[in-house]
């Protein structure tokens, strides 16, 4: 793309500054009495017809009381700020498996579960396995190292916190239609090239036919709507594939640009998830990151989150492109790793 050929300036609640949106607290949902009282209840009726998290569905998990609020998140992340704070779930006193279903179910009524892995897991768990980011084949949410800001491979991703890291752990968000304003304004030749297709590693996620990395630019503008896919370590150790696209100067400046962007506290905020915080992030609009953690010695207060992939049958349009990472890009049906439904699983403990 031509830097004079750029689509517009990304207006609205979508494009946001750091500071000023951690502090509207708009975002924040505090669950009553009432609502955890309605929400712990379809958990256990769900636990109750099967033990199998994986097979909750929104029909089967009624939340007459909380359900209206899940629709006004779900319409706050596609088509507002992007992102959500949940607070809290008694994860102390709920049961593991209590608080995996209060989490799917809660996630069933924003989209439909996607597997996160080659293992068909549904149900993710976010810790530190003693692994070695630098190994191309690790994804670096499995080690204690700063993820730095990037997408995940659906609509939506959700969070909720177990426990805390003995410190840090932190997590941050930015707007990446402000990165792309940013960029668009100051920088339109970096703009432009990141319109570009370029290979992202799947980092040992491949599925039946799939090349090992997917080519997909960073900035896409379709139906009139920007949207992103970024995770710069999985482009970089993209180029360990000989058949993969080159980076030229070009693309490693608008890479390095992007970044700074991303890193600056003018754009960017951070939040801590205290245990029981439930948090959504729309991907399309939206990066996260988080911060590198020192864990606790003990294995039962080591730092762990349950994570959700969820694809919402109202998302936005997607490009045909989007498919080699995404499967499809029809609403509902999109996201995640591409092995066989009948193989999906929702372990309660990390594999």
């Amino acid at each position: 793309m031509q830097p004079n050929a750029l689509p517009p300036a990304i207006v609205g609640p979508s494009a946001w500054l750091g500071p000023e949106a951690c502090a509207s607290e708009r975002w924040i949902h505090h669950l009553d009495d009432e609502e955890l009282k309605e929400l712990e209840q379809a958990a256990r009726q769900a636990l109750g017809a099967s033990p199998d998290i994986a097979a909750i569905r929104k029909e089967r998990f009624v939340l007459p009381t909380l359900g209206p609020r899940l629709t006004r998140i779900h319409d706050a992340l596609i088509h507002g700020c992007g992102f959500a704070l949940v607070r809290a779930l008694p994860v102390e006193s709920w049961s593991r498996e209590v608080t995996a279903a209060a989490f799917f179910g809660l996630g069933c009524h924003l989209g439909n579960p996607r597997p996160q892995n080659a293992k068909g897991h549904v149900l993710g768990h976010v810790m530190d396995l003693g692994l070695d980011a630098d190994d191309p084949n690790v994804r670096i949410y499995q080690t204690h190292e700063r993820q730095t800001f990037h997408t995940d491979s659906s609509d939506i991703v959700g969070l909720v916190c177990l426990q805390q890291a003995k410190s840090g752990g932190d997590s941050a968000l930015v707007s990446s239609n402000t990165i792309y304003n940013m960029m668009r304004r100051d920088a339109p030749a970096l703009a432009a090239a990141l319109f570009d297709t370029l290979a992202t590693d799947r980092r040992g996620d491949v599925g039946p036919g799939q090349k090992p990395y997917f080519e997909i630019p960073v900035f896409s503008w379709h139906a009139n709507l920007m949207s992103t896919i970024y995770q710069r370590q999985y482009i970089d150790s993209a180029q360990r594939f000989d058949d993969a696209m080159r980076l030229s100067p070009l693309h490693v400046e608008a890479l390095d640009c992007f970044d700074a962007l991303a890193n600056d506290a003018r754009l960017n905020f951070l939040m801590r998830l205290e245990p029981g915080d439930v948090q959504f992030v729309h991907n399309h609009t939206l990066l996260h990151d988080r911060t590198a953690f020192q864990d606790w010695q003990e294995p039962s207060r080591k730092r762990h989150l349950l994570r959700l992939w969820l694809s919402s049958p109202r998302a936005r349009p997607l490009p045909p492109a989007w498919a080699q990472r995404y499967g499809s890009v029809v609403p509902g049906e999109r996201g995640g790793v591409m092995v066989p439904a009948a193989s999906w699983i929702a372990p309660l403990e990390p594999d």
